[in-house]
């Protein structure tokens, strides 16, 4: 069928039938273009794999989506270019101002992308080797990266829309005042997760708790906004970043050792074995291969009870992890009194002796 019966059917007959082949290319050459692109990256990305860099393999992957897009996008401006230089209407000149924010977009799009892999692959491959991960420092980074591409796309996008980057700028430093007293909040809760991810008085995973407020678990989650910390009753609890700038913070997964610290107390009858006894117990927490002999170690007689005569054990475990604490003093405990059974003495429990006063015959 020639091509100007066709135009004619199709209501297309200002058209010219050069008009209709050069559309016809350009949507070729576009296909052709982002068929070739993509085998590329796909032959990159496997170059790529073998180099031990982080950020080539990143740029990769984040070109497979907007790159194709870009590349469809710029081939049908170009045929949209040439109908509305043919036909002259006027809705045709909105073409230049969205194919050039689509490619604001596009190149935005990219670099968010970029910016996720990239931080994607250096966590990985710190796991890989064994190295400690600061996902708290990370995590910031890569949100303030994404926020300043959306914020230059942003203004990139009204530069191509002819709106007045300047005016603009001088109307938001004016708006900024009313609304930084209308968000006072919002902006507290900003400025304390900033100092959250400058100080780092804790990480993603460690366990927090606070004197102050009832506030007690694991950190799962730190935002600009609040953190999420996971109670041990498995609740989850979220908690305003502004808050972090007023109370106490303790961070019990930054210990270096875990406390024992316990009294125990033997009867009166037996004092004739205490000393035995604690030097007993203190060469055994010396020798004992979980307890940390480099720390403060101590085992004391202590005072006179009520109804025992009480001595101390205070030192620390080489351990900080909890249920292996336990299984630890457990068995320190077990081997005290094993200690104190061999020396024919006994742990003493509370007692009361009552003295009769012989009765005075009438």
């Amino acid at each position: 069928m020639d091509m100007n019966v066709l135009s004619e059917k199709l209501g297309l007959s200002s058209l010219a039938e050069p008009l209709l082949i050069q559309i016809l290319l350009v949507v070729l050459a576009s296909a052709l273009i982002s068929i070739v692109a993509q085998f590329l990256l796909r032959h990159a990305e496997k170059i790529v794999r073998l180099t031990r860099h982080n950020w080539d393999d990143a740029l990769i992957q984040a070109a497979k989506r907007p790159l194709p897009v870009t590349i469809w996008l710029l081939g049908m401006a170009f045929a949209v270019s040439l109908v509305g230089r043919e036909t002259g209407a006027v809705i045709f000149d909105a073409v230049r101002p969205v194919r050039n924010v689509g490619v604001v977009i596009c190149l935005g799009w990219f670099l968010i992308r970029f910016v996720h892999h990239a931080t994607d692959n250096i966590v990985a491959t710190r796991k890989a080797k064994g190295e400690e991960v600061d996902l708290t420092t990370i995590d910031a980074l890569s949100k303030l990266a994404r926020l300043t591409v959306i914020i230059i796309a942003t203004l990139l996008t009204m530069q191509v829309l002819d709106f007045s980057i300047s005016g603009v700028l001088a109307a938001g430093g004016i708006g900024g005042i009313a609304i930084g007293f209308a968000a006072k909040d919002l902006l507290a809760n900003f400025f304390g997760g900033l100092t959250v991810y400058m100080d780092r008085p804790f990480s993603v995973g460690d366990w927090i708790r606070s004197p102050d407020k009832e506030i007690e678990g694991t950190v799962e989650y730190i935002s600009w906004r609040h953190t999420r910390i996971r109670a041990f009753n498995k609740n989850p609890i979220y908690v305003p970043n502004a808050l972090f700038t007023t109370i106490v913070v303790e961070n019990p997964s930054r210990m270096t050792n875990r406390r024992i610290k316990e009294t125990i107390g033997i009867r009166y009858e037996d004092i004739g074995v205490l000393g035995a006894i604690v030097t007993d117990v203190k060469d055994m927490l010396q020798c004992h291969p979980e307890i940390d002999a480099t720390q403060t170690l101590i085992v004391n007689f202590n005072t006179f009870g009520p109804s025992s005569l009480d001595f101390f054990i205070y030192t620390f475990t080489k351990t900080r992890e909890w249920a292996c604490y336990h299984e630890v003093k457990q068995d320190v405990l077990l081997k005290v009194a094993d200690i104190i059974g061999r020396h024919g003495a006994q742990i003493a429990f509370p007692t009361r002796t009552v003295h009769l006063e012989a009765a005075v015959p009438a």
